[in-house]
């Protein structure tokens, strides 16, 4: 909860002149490590990207900073993913009196619904991430025109790769019978990457890691988990691993790793930007799914 004291520490914070050593950059904010790590790459050099939630940050739960409210304020564009995924955001941008220009990236996608309402994990589908890079690229055009070009030649060669990532998924995972293709992850991550990519997940908690799993719940997926044979169950890096770990020992089916849902990982653990991370769920699943 964002207390008074906070928002009358946010707004003193706000006021504090810009560092710079970033003033010949176009100062934009991120609200996590995800979004973060694509606009760096269509930004490059012209931008100085602030991230809120960095690495196996959660961004469902996250508790902002004073300081949070001074880079808010100082930011030309804050880029958001929306769908209801940073419930704290909008306030903290209101208590920063932010004059930058918010990017709702989340907006541009067909959103799914989810277990308590819209599931904001759009990025867990490749397609959905190119939705963002184009609408990141269209912000920072307009924020500074003389970049222009370095930002459209930079978003299309990662538009390529983003590409070449979705083939590589699809051709991993095709491989893989589809009746083996269903684990349990700790919440409800992966509906997304499931409708894309044919991977059956069954999740104890919701599309957001605020509600916890009830017994009842955790029963279910038990009863579905013996029911269905799932071939294993995944930690995920934003969520308390002992829920899963419980299910794994009740039900007999393997722990198959750590999967990266709704932040990057730091930088010596394989997930450390979105192609990387895309790549190390996929190693983890087929690693554990294969016959």
């Amino acid at each position: 909860m964002l207390t008074r004291r906070f928002f009358l520490a946010v707004l003193a914070s706000a006021v504090a002149p810009p560092a710079l050593a970033e003033d010949a950059k176009l100062a934009v904010v991120a609200s996590f490590s995800i979004i973060g790590d694509l606009v760096t790459e269509v930004g490059g050099d012209r931008v100085a990207v602030t991230t809120l939630v960095g690495p196996d940050g959660d961004a469902h739960v996250y508790q902002p900073t004073p300081a949070d409210g001074r880079k808010i304020a100082q930011a030309r564009l804050i880029f958001v993913n929306g769908l209801g995924f940073e419930g704290w955001l909008g306030r903290l941008i209101a208590a920063a009196k932010s004059k930058g220009t918010i990017v709702t990236l989340g907006k541009g996608v067909a959103a799914r619904p989810g277990e308590e309402g819209t599931d904001p994990h759009a990025w867990q589908d490749v397609a959905n991430a190119r939705i963002y890079v184009a609408e990141i690229r269209d912000a920072l055009v307009a924020a500074d025109p003389q970049g222009a070009e370095a930002y459209r030649s930079r978003a299309d060669a990662y538009l390529v790769r983003l590409d070449a990532l979705d083939a590589e998924i699809v051709k991993a995972l095709g491989a893989i019978p589809t009746e083996r293709r269903r684990v349990v992850s700790t919440h409800d991550a992966f509906g997304y990457f499931s409708a894309r990519y044919g991977v059956e997940f069954i999740a104890p908690q919701g599309v957001s890691t605020e509600a916890e799993a009830n017994a009842r719940d955790i029963a279910r997926i038990i009863q579905a988990v013996k029911a269905n044979k799932v071939g294993a169950v995944f930690l995920e890096n934003v969520s308390d691993p002992r829920l899963a770990k419980r299910i794994a020992a009740e039900t007999g089916a393997r722990i198959g790793g750590t999967l990266y849902s709704d932040a990057l990982s730091e930088p010596k653990e394989g997930g450390a930007n979105y192609i990387d991370m895309m790549r190390h769920n996929v190693r983890e699943l087929t690693k554990a799914l294969a016959p």
